[in-house]
């Protein structure tokens, strides 16, 4: 028997492959874009076309004729991420996550910081590898996918993860969620804010919307690279409440109407997302914000989680410089730390 799938494209970009049915491989009668073609090697020249289908009376009981399907197929396969998006929308997408109180009342003193963490993902990189990535260790470690990763939950042993039964195996399951987050790929652009010192000065901002904007500054810029500022791109984050979320969609609409530092309109739009939504990209980005702050809170101490991270900010001197030249590019601390003020 041979698992068999059909193509749907749109605008000569794949939308999906549909699975229609198991045909055994010796039966002559019918033409179906098969999974092996998948690998092939195609460009814009080498273009493959469906037809009409038709199958054998031992097959399905009895013969028909389907209706004719025609399809293009082209080197949408490949993942450039500097050419134009045809679409109206851009090829990347963006899941937001914070750790810590943005309140500047009650400070922890523990965790006086906020940190605002962006993840970027290049859609068809984060649709075939991410999200797959995930689902597998969750299927691995649960049974089941309706498992959403939480970092606190996971580091206090709490909700669905106090089925490890000692502490090697939560360590394992550990090591095998930062190997996902190393072998995934996405930008990383992060604003930690100091609370202790923002509270020093007069009338202090909201550390949500100061870290928003350097945010959204460099988002732009690093889609400005992909040449990807002539289309829209989303912005998702995970409500709040309803005054908070309120109170953020107001603020991310008035900066994207021209009130930041580049003085221009930017093409984001941001949408709201549940927790019952179980997004992969929001369980990562939840899973990277706290391990910033901690760089930051402890510097210099060992951070694993952090080591991994690091490879994944946007820094100056592109991919020849990963892992380094990060600091104010992809990551900025907010007021400066002493060591980072200009001489």
């Amino acid at each position: 028997m041979h698992f068999t799938r059909f193509l749907t494209v749109r605008n000569d970009r794949i939308i999906t492959f549909k699975p229609i049915f198991k045909l055994p491989m010796e039966s002559k009668q019918f033409l179906l874009f098969s999974s092996e073609l998948a690998d092939s090697s195609l460009t814009p020249k080498n273009k493959i076309s469906t037809h009409a289908i038709k199958v054998d009376k031992k097959i399905l009981g009895k013969e028909e004729e389907c209706e004719e399907t025609k399809s293009t197929l082209t080197d949408s396969l490949a993942l450039s991420t500097t050419t134009p998006s045809p679409s109206k929308f851009s090829n990347f997408v963006v899941y937001v996550d914070e750790s810590g109180d943005h309140g500047m009342q009650n400070l922890d003193p523990n965790y006086p910081i906020f940190v605002l963490a962006f993840c970027i993902f290049h859609k068809m990189h984060y649709i075939h590898k991410v999200v797959t990535a995930i689902e597998d260790l969750k299927f691995r470690h649960f049974g089941h996918d309706h498992i959403v990763l939480h970092e606190h939950e996971i580091r206090k042993g709490k909700g669905d993860f106090k089925r490890f039964q000692n502490l090697a195996q939560k360590n394992n399951f550990i090591a095998e969620l930062t190997d996902v987050i190393d072998e995934s790929n996405f930008i990383l652009v992060s604003c930690v804010i100091d609370k202790e010192q923002l509270k020093n000065k007069q009338s202090p901002p909201n550390p949500y919307h100061i870290a928003l904007g350097f945010c959204l500054e460099t988002l732009y810029e690093f889609l400005q690279e992909k040449k990807q500022t002539d289309v829209l791109t989303h912005v998702i984050v995970e409500c709040r409440g309803d005054k908070e979320d309120k109170e953020l969609e107001l603020e991310f609409r008035r900066m994207c109407d021209g009130a930041n530092k580049l003085g221009i309109r930017l093409p984001f739009d941001i949408i709201f997302a549940h927790k019952r939504v179980n997004s992969s990209g929001l369980q990562l980005a939840d899973l990277v914000a706290r391990p910033i702050g901690m760089s930051i809170l402890r510097k210099g101490q060992y951070n694993r989680a952090f080591d991994v991270l690091k490879k994944k900010f946007y820094c100056s001197g592109g991919r020849d410089n990963v892992g380094t030249g990060y600091e104010n590019w992809g990551l900025k601390v907010y007021p400066a730390l002493e060591s980072e003020k200009p001489q």
